[in-house]
Order: structure tokens, then sequence, then C-alpha cells
């Protein structure tokens, strides 16, 4: 079994948000995370894809 990071977690979230993934991706993914890092993960990646949303409505809106 691999060791579980924080960073391999954010990597498959973002995969994940993509949508591209392979099947062997996903399997090695859920044998080797920690389903801690990917909630956080998950909650991290959400706030970050709204705060970017919220800036370009902000930047569009504006001018």
């Amino acid at each position: 079994m691999k060791k579980s990071s924080f960073l391999k977690s954010m990597k498959a979230v973002l995969w994940a948000f993509l949508g591209v993934r392979k099947k062997a991706g996903l399997q090695d993914d859920v044998a080797s995370l920690s389903f801690v890092h990917i909630i956080i993960a998950g909650v991290f990646g959400a706030l970050v894809f709204m705060a970017i949303l919220l800036l370009i409505v902000r930047a569009v809106v504006s001018h």
C-alpha cells in the first residue's frame, strides 16, 4: 500500500473536477489515499473554484 499525501489527494480532486480520469488511476487513488485528505482537498478545491468564479463575475460586471 502506498503512502497517502495531501498533495496526491489534491491532484486526485483536481482530476475529478475536470472529469478526466482513467479507471486505473481511480483504483490506485481508492487504494492509497486517505478519506480525510480527500474531503479536505474537495472542500478546498470547491472554495478555490467559487473564488475564481466570483472574481470573473466581478471583473465582467465592473466593466
